[in-house]
């Protein structure tokens, strides 16, 4: 197998970025909205997005440099995460636009806001599922413009459409999510297919 071998500190930040973004794929979308102390209401979209703790539950967004996302977060300690679906790819795209901080993406892009029950934060109308999440810290890496500082939300409300749930969960098929890829790729879910964990004691027994 013939490999590139690549150093970070030798190929520089913006390469580096374009490896782990091209390779970490697909990436979950948290389109998240909060509320700065003024009372602005910002939506963004965060591909560094996942879960940290099953119990108590905790997931987790990455702020690349210090966005409004970000700033509203340390000022206020909450925080909503909207899921992006296929459906609402172009208008997640939008909201990514660097729009001035006094401006909120509700407003110029006629988004539709939901009232959150825990937080202040609004709910995106549109998105079929949200998490409503106060803040459990933040870990940072560097001090530099394009530093990355990782926000720690608590869940404390789940809000879930009611179309695309079944049995307990919510349906992939039915939900539909939109994920980042590297560069300006963006990509659907595509076929899908079921495995379960084997037990050690079947593969004793086989």
């Amino acid at each position: 197998m013939n490999r590139l071998e690549l150093e970070p500190t030798e190929i520089g930040p913006a390469a580096t970025y374009s490896w782990l973004t091209s390779l970490i794929v697909p990436r979950p979308i948290a389109w998240v909205s909060t509320t700065s102390a003024d009372g602005v209401d910002n939506v963004a979209p965060h591909s560094f997005f996942t879960v940290s703790s099953e119990d108590p539950p905790v997931v987790q967004f990455t702020s690349v440099g210090r966005k409004d996302s970000l700033r509203n977060v340390e000022e206020t300690g909450e925080f909503v995460v909207n899921f992006a679906t296929e459906e609402l790819a172009d208008l997640v795209n939008a909201t990514a636009t660097d729009y001035p901080r006094e401006i909120s993406e509700f407003d110029a892009l006629g988004i539709l806001r939901e009232p959150s029950v825990v937080v202040r934060p609004p709910r995106v109308a549109v998105s079929p599922a949200a998490f409503e999440c106060v803040v459990e810290g933040f870990r940072s890496f560097g001090d530099h413009a394009r530093a990355g500082t990782v926000v720690f939300g608590r869940v404390v409300h789940i809000a879930v459409e009611e179309s695309v749930a079944r049995e307990g969960r919510a349906r992939i098929e039915l939900l539909h999510p939109i994920a980042r890829l590297g560069g300006a790729e963006w990509g659907a879910i595509g076929e899908i297919s079921r495995r379960r964990r084997v037990p050690y004691t079947d593969l004793a027994g086989a």
